[in-house]
């Protein structure tokens, strides 16, 4: 019976992570007071360069990535992202390594986007000093400087949308 209850959760859980990409793999989890601790992995065989295009299967090493995520049941999500990162099989490429990305995070973020639009939401309503003492409260570990930088990163890219790169435009 027991076994047939962690297969269960393994399987609601692997949902879970699939809701994220559909090649990650869950490893296990952890419980913790206010927290839920995701591990993950890629499935991935191969991955694309980003610099040059050049696809390899040619695994360099591994390392943790670790991420903020919508919470879970009201506890807090962190994953714990195992990584690849591969060579290049481009010998013009410059760049010798490179790791795989997914589209649920941005490149060197700390929290998924769709957090950040979680924030992003929270922010439109009240200061960033208010937002950041709610979402840390029952969401996700922020501040007011993650707020602004969120904001400030979003009104760039509309304006870059616009063709507009003045603040005075």
């Amino acid at each position: 019976m027991v076994a047939t209850l962690q297969k269960r959760d393994d399987a609601t859980m692997q949902d879970l992570v699939t809701a994220l990409d559909k090649e990650l793999r869950y490893i296990m989890h952890e419980i913790q007071e206010e927290k839920i601790i995701l591990h993950v992995e890629s499935t991935r065989e191969e991955a694309k360069c980003p610099y040059c295009g050049k696809v390899s299967d040619r695994i360099h090493s591994h390392y943790e990535r670790r991420l903020q995520d919508l919470p879970i049941s009201g506890k807090k999500v962190r994953i714990v992202l195992r990584n690849k990162k591969y060579f290049c099989r481009n010998r013009t490429c410059p760049h010798k390594t490179f790791a795989e990305s997914y589209a649920f995070y941005e490149p060197k973020a700390t929290k998924t986007k769709r957090l950040q639009e979680e924030i992003l939401r929270a922010s439109l309503t009240q200061s960033s000093t208010s937002a950041a003492k709610y979402l840390r409260g029952s969401v996700a570990e922020v501040g007011k400087s993650t707020i602004c930088g969120l904001l400030k990163k979003r009104r760039d890219d509309a304006r870059k949308e616009r063709g507009t790169n003045s603040v005075y435009r």
